[in-house]
């Protein structure tokens, strides 16, 4: 299976601490496993879904979408403007 990330996914792991980083790959290797862990989104955001995981008691979202054996890692942060960040990417 391929992955292919955003910059943006990049540069939110590159800056994040390394326990982080680590939580942010064991949650990609959960997706891998089972690609529909994720809640499936509508309306503007359809066919996107979001993992939810906590992290040292916050909560982070992770945007990604499953297509022909290719995983695709749009944004990842906090929920905070995550779903207005997600958007302005997509549109882009």
């Amino acid at each position: 299976m391929k992955i292919i990330a955003s910059n943006h996914f990049l540069k939110f792991k590159k800056k994040s601490p390394p326990k982080l980083q680590l939580e942010i790959d064991n949650q990609v290797r959960k997706i891998l496993e089972n690609p529909d862990i994720g809640e499936l989104k509508k309306g503007d955001l359809k066919g996107v879904r979001v993992h939810k995981f906590t992290f040292r008691s916050q909560l982070f979202l992770l945007s990604y979408e499953y297509k022909k054996d290719v995983l695709y890692l749009y944004t990842i942060g906090s929920h905070e403007n995550f779903y207005k960040k997600l958007k302005r990417y997509l549109r882009e």
